[in-house]
């Protein structure tokens, strides 16, 4: 090759790199701007895969030929690395990037009724179990994905055997030139019928290892299900701890080989009771990986986006920005599913919809058939949104900073000890402030030392260690407001109860009564009523009936938001930096993206589950954002191009009218 060519070759590496490192504009990688389409990997498929996804403008392939997850690849994966191999330079070749499927703590072998070896009858011991002893393994029609004749097992995370292997495996996939391993399903198996309430596992290893750890046999020495009992309290945290672990080494494993290739997670718990039973969390497990890929649909209500209802779409929106918060900067992808046959229903619409909610959080989007993972319910609407997504892509996925937050804490430890109480009462105060058109900001025990709003709501946080009742106090000594509802710190973090309350303590309250504020030193609200769990309990009565078509002013949900938001202002004196108006049936998020203050807007009113996916149009939203000069507005409608609103400068503030906002719309100010 001459010295030209030589050249050209190392600017075609190099751009790659560039390409491999960030997008330009940013120091975000390419795992942040994914718009995720997923293919069956085959030898004979890959030029078929890369010409679709190039046409389609997916921007992050998805392949799936799972090594560990099938029992013949398992024990020699030869032929399937060979086929990673092909798809990364393919993908590679035409500026794209892709990572391989596999399966984390499952494993089938095909048609093993026929074969004299199987899993199973080759490995036993390797193998979850019940308390009672019978193992973990199901057959065709247990799960879609299993066919007849086949054995699908779930494996102990503690079969160092297995594991060995396992690790073995993930090293020669990263090995191979892919972008990254994308790992499915870590879960204890407690997902498939009869196995629900198993709090499985007891196999031999897993016993072994939780004995090692406590003292404690956990066949004989836990009360399962009874969170009264410190030993299955520990039991809960051991299953939790086991599986981010898991995680973490598989990660290690791929970074030993190749620091470019990174680690994505599959996980259907959000932040909800399930979380605990199948012991993935994701809170946990974000700082282990690069990105997760949240399955997140009956959790937030609704299944499909066909079939959610307006309130079922908040509770998606809400799930959505918890996952952004834990994330700390990291990508979140959304393996959600957009329609499912849903006659009255139309598919394009109901993908629209899908689409809008997710972008408008910050997380990135997969298009899917159906309820798997490939495909697409309607290849020619791929293609429009993806497009578009892609010309827009800053707008929605360069980093989101507060302006003037109300903070609001997500309490792991209460969630998982008094789960269905704190997810109600944070729910609730998340679409108190949604529904109101508040500037919130998801804060956690991992960044509450960092956050600087002017208020922050701690509601029903149950279950605080000393740490953060140490960060709730520093936050305290800067005489910014404090809204605690409920038995917040009456535990601390292993659900032991105190005899003090450091929280009463902090605030100088006594024997809790309804409602106490203090002083213009240090405002404070407390209520042990929890006024964001009867909102949310008063939003499931009311809210979609009104959204679908009625006059929501003196409904009684709405009287509690503005009795809130009332409060609120006169106790604490907090101001909002950013003022929407508009019906609590848009949902709104303020930050700031690129130096300008953005307001992210979608709008739920009119949807009917599995009967309306066009929504009526918002009229008339009114926003005034922050300026020191006269700024530009400027809007973005979902598939639609940017346009620039009259905006009026008065007093240091910038107002605009939307005059109209179908899905939903995104407007800022420079």
């Amino acid at each position: 090759m001459n010295s030209r060519g030589l050249s050209i070759v190392a600017l075609l590496i190099l751009s790659f790199l560039g390409l491999l490192v960030s997008q330009p504009g940013s120091n975000q990688d390419w795992t942040h701007f994914v718009r995720i389409g997923g293919y069956g990997l085959r030898l004979d498929r890959i030029d078929d895969i890369v010409k679709n996804a190039t046409e389609t403008h997916v921007f992050g392939i998805e392949t799936d030929n799972d090594i560990p997850g099938r029992y013949e690849s398992f024990l020699d994966p030869t032929e399937k690395l060979k086929a990673i191999k092909a798809i990364a330079e393919k993908a590679h070749a035409a500026r794209n990037y892709a990572y391989v499927y596999i399966a984390g703590l499952e494993c089938i072998t095909a048609n093993a009724d026929k074969q004299t070896h199987s899993f199973l009858k080759d490995h036993p011991d390797w193998v979850q179990r019940k308390v009672t002893g019978e193992p973990a393994v199901f057959g065709g029609g247990s799960a879609f994905w299993i066919s007849k004749g086949d054995e699908d097992v779930w494996i102990s995370p503690y079969a160092a055997e297995w594991r060995k292997i396992y690790m073995e495996r993930v090293r020669q996939i990263a090995a191979s030139g892919i972008d990254g391993v994308y790992v499915d399903i870590p879960y204890w198996m407690t997902h498939f019928d009869g196995w629900e309430n198993t709090w499985a596992s007891f196999d031999d290893f897993t016993v072994a290892a939780f004995k090692k750890e406590t003292g404690l046999n956990a066949r004989t020495d836990l009360k399962l299900d009874d969170f009264n009992d410190p030993g299955f309290r520990r039991w809960i945290d051991f299953r939790m701890r086991t599986l981010t672990d898991f995680i973490k080494e598989i990660n290690d494993n791929v970074k030993s080989v190749s620091r470019q290739c990174v680690t994505i997670a599959e996980i259907y718990p959000g932040i909800e009771e399930d979380v605990v039973r199948v012991g993935a969390d994701v809170y946990q497990m974000y700082p282990v990986v690069d990105a997760i890929a949240h399955e997140y649909n009956l959790a937030s209500g609704g299944g499909t986006a066909a079939a959610k209802t307006p309130l079922d779409w908040f509770g998606q929106l809400i799930g959505i920005l918890s996952f952004r918060s834990f994330a700390e900067g990291k990508a979140s992808w959304m393996l959600t599913y957009s329609w499912d046959g849903e006659k009255k229903v139309e598919a394009r619409e109901a993908m629209k919809n899908m689409f809008m909610a997710q972008l408008m959080a910050g997380a990135n989007v997969w298009d899917a058939r159906g309820h798997v993972m490939s495909g697409s319910n309607d290849i020619q609407t791929r293609r429009e949104i993806f497009k578009w997504i892609a010309e827009h892509e800053k707008t929605f996925y360069l980093p989101r900073h507060p302006i003037n937050p109300i903070g609001v804490y997500f309490s792991p430890q209460t969630r998982n000890y008094f789960a269905e109480e704190f997810i109600e009462s944070y729910k609730g105060t998340l679409a108190l402030l949604m529904q109101s058109h508040l500037e919130y900001q998801i804060v956690t025990p991992r960044t509450i030392r960092n956050f600087s709003g002017a208020l922050l709501i701690l509601p029903d946080v149950r279950c605080l260690s000393a740490e953060e009742v140490d960060a709730i106090r520093s936050y305290r000594m800067t005489k910014r407001g404090l809204i605690v509802t409920g038995e917040t710190g009456q535990y601390n973090e292993r659900r032991e109860s105190r005899n003090a309350n450091p929280i009463h303590e902090l605030l100088g309250i006594g024997e809790p009564r309804k409602k106490a504020s203090r002083g213009k030193e240090f405002k404070f609200i407390f209520d042990p009523n929890c006024p964001a769990r009867a909102y949310f309990r008063q939003l499931t009565k009311e809210f979609d009936s009104l959204a679908a078509g009625g006059d929501y002013k003196g409904s009684r949900f709405d009287r509690l938001r503005i009795q809130f938001v009332e409060e609120l202002e006169r106790v604490t004196d907090y101001r909002p930096a950013v003022e929407i108006q508009a019906s609590p049936f848009v949902a709104s998020q303020i930050s700031q993206v690129d130096g300008n203050p953005h307001v992210f807007m979608a709008n739920f009113k009119g949807l009917k589950s599995k009967e309306a996916a066009v929504q009526t149009p918002e009229q008339n939203i009114t926003i005034s954002f922050p300026a020191t000069r006269r700024g530009r507005v400027r809007c973005l409608p979902f598939l639609g191009t940017v346009e620039e609103l009259v905006g009026k400068w008065e007093d240091g503030k910038v107002t605009c009218i939307v005059p109209e906002t179908k899905k939903s719309m995104v407007v800022w100010v420079e």
